[in-house]
């Protein structure tokens, strides 16, 4: 990992993270989520889907609901203030005007600083990226320009009493190649350890799946070598 700067995220109020689904923002981002809502940033979360597909020995409706649970204990350990569920389907994620608007509404009602996604690229994490990661990330960043556009979903405005909003910044966790880092400390790390060992029903059926106990303090030594600290969360940073 090449070296970080620092990022400079004090000033902020509100934070919106877009994922695809349950346990997306679970991979060391929610260390940083733990660090801001500590010091009172808002924290948001929006999943597109309710991860329904994601476990291959229960059905969908039986999935869905426990996913959802998960989900909430894993905001609970980060601080996160609040969880939207949208219905978009798990595993057959459709980008297109839809998913924007629906992205788009959720940022002008939160008015976020930052709107935070996942890593989106084709090749990622060792493999070719799920789809529905894909569709997420590239739909959040549009998503938050037409939010910032008066003219692109006016009805949003004219029907709905939310008006244009604009970010001033849009991270992506797990980049291939981040540019900025959060420092974290100890009880973050424990925070992300809780987020991501929340999803106990998820990784029982993935019994390959490495230990969170082992997994986010790695992940979290790695960005804090790259920014010169002892712990820290890695993003690839650029202006909204």
């Amino acid at each position: 990992m090449a070296e970080l700067a620092e990022l400079e995220w004090r000033s902020w109020k509100r934070v919106l993270v877009v994922v695809a689904h349950p346990d997306d923002a679970e991979y060391g981002l929610s260390a940083a989520v733990h660090a801001w809502s500590r010091a009172g940033v808002a924290v948001h979360y929006l999943l597109l889907t309710h991860g329904e597909a994601g476990i291959a020995t229960m059905t969908p409706e039986q999935t869905a609901p426990a996913r959802r649970a998960e989900q909430q204990a894993a905001c609970d350990a980060a601080g996160v203030v609040s969880l939207t569920f949208l219905d978009h389907p798990d595993g057959m994620l459709v980008g297109g005007l839809d998913l924007r608007r629906d992205i788009a509404r959720e940022i002008r009602r939160i008015r976020p600083d930052a709107v935070v996604t996942a890593n989106f690229d084709v090749e990622a994490y060792g493999s070719f990226n799920q789809a529905d990661h894909r569709v997420a990330g590239l739909a959040a960043i549009d998503a938050t320009r037409d939010a910032a556009n008066g003219w692109v979903f006016r009805e949003l405005a004219e029907f709905e009493g939310l008006p244009a909003w604009s970010a001033t910044s849009i991270l992506v966790a797990g980049a291939a190649e981040p540019t900025h880092g959060v420092e974290v400390g100890t009880d973050d790390e424990r925070a992300g350890i809780e987020s991501l060992s929340s999803h106990r029903v998820y990784l029982e059926a993935l019994p390959d799946h490495p230990k969170p106990d082992d997994f986010i303090p790695m992940l979290l030594a790695g960005g804090g070598r790259a920014l010169g600290v002892q712990r820290a969360v890695a993003f690839r940073v650029l202006p909204a």
